[in-house]
């Protein structure tokens, strides 16, 4: 019982990527040399409008217009949640404002400046954007102390962090990107739902029609095995190749094909065209899924003095995400597999719920379109 309740939870929770406010990033991009101070914030128009309220007219469109004559309330509202402390607490204002796109829409760019009172030792930064309405929201920040190049994900967890002017530690700099990539493979829920409609059919066998129960663990474990390598080698690929700058393709077409290929693996369930080999699929959409993966990588920024490292520990990060939601989710599926709950309510209605949210986020984003207001 306990097993159909969870089951139960985790289709409710497959639609919350469509009907949740989503969850974000911001960029934070500091430059200190000595006590001067200038820098770049980029926060999605999206996140303003949900803390203050940008859209006056409700239209589910935030012009030029409504955001300029909010930008004294977004500067103290922005500042207000952002603290440096070098020889004390550095004074920090909004110097322009520019407009900017990332790959999930419109950002308000705040060019910053300001001084410290001192001239040299430890960095102490807080950040505490957004963190009391969205828990899943990050700061994603590049710094630049006194010529030396660091980057840091800011967290609920970790709202506070020091940093030093010297020789960064190629360790913990794997560890940092390492913790990005698991933490993004949690929130990217296109490709979750990817890997899941892979998964679902891999303790049943279609025969005569039908779908049934696998015979043993084993044969549902080698096929899960299979098809979570096809991805991982397959995106670990283009993932590289992007972020090293070897190849680009448009955003907007990597977003529309990563939608199109969970449209198809939870069409293919419920319609199977690929009954066997399912490994190939993954490895054929993989390609095009890493290069989603290194979009997030992109913006938060490669640091050249530890590349190596840094792109290893993300590529390990993500692997090890899925490989986490992998273990949570094939003992419950293979223990539930012959059961009809699991066959028509698991299987069935959950691709059928994927199928409905893939061909939104589809439509959404080869057309730019919202259909569903976050």
């Amino acid at each position: 019982m306990m097993l159909r309740r969870w089951l139960l939870s985790l289709l409710l929770l497959l639609s919350l990527p469509v009907l949740a406010h989503k969850a974000s990033d911001s960029y934070l991009v500091l430059d200190i040399k000595g006590a001067t101070v200038s820098g770049q914030w980029d926060i999605a128009l999206r996140d303003i409008d949900f803390a203050l309220g940008l859209d006056l007219d409700g239209n589910g469109e935030i012009t030029w217009g409504e955001l300029r004559a909010r930008q004294a309330d977004i500067d103290a509202w922005a500042l207000g949640r952002l603290t440096l402390l070098r020889g004390g607490g550095c004074s920090l204002q909004v110097a322009d404002h520019l407009v900017d796109s990332h790959t999930d829409g419109a950002y308000a760019v705040l060019q910053l400046a300001g001084t410290c009172p001192g001239g040299g030792g430890e960095l102490t930064l807080t950040y505490r954007l957004l963190f009391e309405l969205d828990a899943l929201h990050r700061g994603l920040l590049r710094l630049n102390l006194d010529g030396t190049t660091q980057t840091a994900v800011l967290s609920p967890e970790r709202a506070e962090q020091r940093f030093s002017a010297g020789e960064v530690s190629r360790l913990a700099q794997f560890g940092q990107y390492l913790v990005e990539g698991i933490w993004h493979i949690w929130i990217g829920f296109d490709h979750i739902l990817f890997l899941l409609s892979l998964l679902l059919p891999a303790v049943l066998v279609h025969e005569a029609g039908r779908w049934r129960g696998v015979a043993n663990f084993r044969q549902a474990l080698v096929e899960v095995l299979w098809v979570v390598t096809a991805f991982t080698v397959a995106h670990s690929i283009t993932l590289s190749l992007a972020a090293l700058g070897l190849i680009s393709l448009p955003s907007r077409l990597v977003e529309s094909a990563i939608a199109a290929s969970v449209v198809l693996a939870a069409a293919n369930n419920l319609k199977p065209l690929v009954e066997h080999r399912r490994w190939m699929v993954a490895f054929g959409f993989g390609l095009i899924h890493g290069f989603g993966f290194a979009s997030v990588l992109a913006e938060l920024g490669l640091p050249q003095e530890t590349l190596v490292m840094s792109l290893l520990g993300f590529n390990l990060g993500v692997e090890t995400g899925q490989l986490a939601i992998v273990a949570v989710f094939l003992p419950v599926a293979y223990a539930l597999r012959a059961t009809g709950f699991y066959r028509r309510g698991v299987f069935v209605g959950g691709s059928l719920i994927t199928l409905v949210i893939a061909l939104i986020w589809l439509v959404e984003r080869a057309f730019d379109l919202k259909l569903i207001s976050a």
